[in-house]
């Protein structure tokens, strides 16, 4: 069975971008090559800070719009705290 991931990157300029996959190191390494998306391709190199595993694409989707509503400071703590 394929594992779908939610991630946190931390960019280059101190930001956070959150998203989905079914292949974390290559996609950690396709947005540092510029190719990952239009945010993180201006602010490499990124770093991966945070990962959660799902059982489903839809699970992680999911996951990723309730990462994308956090403040900054909530992103910071699950980072902190592995949450």
């Amino acid at each position: 069975m394929e594992q779908n991931y939610t991630y946190l990157l931390r960019c280059a300029d101190g930001t956070f971008y959150c998203g989905w996959t079914n292949h974390l190191k290559e996609r950690v390494r396709i947005h540092n090559e510029g190719r990952g998306a239009k945010y993180t391709k201006g602010r490499r190199p990124v770093e991966l800070v945070y990962y959660e595993e799902f059982a489903t694409r839809q699970e992680a989707m999911k996951r990723e719009c309730a990462i994308k509503r956090l403040s900054r400071k909530d992103k910071q703590l699950l980072i902190e705290r592995g949450l």
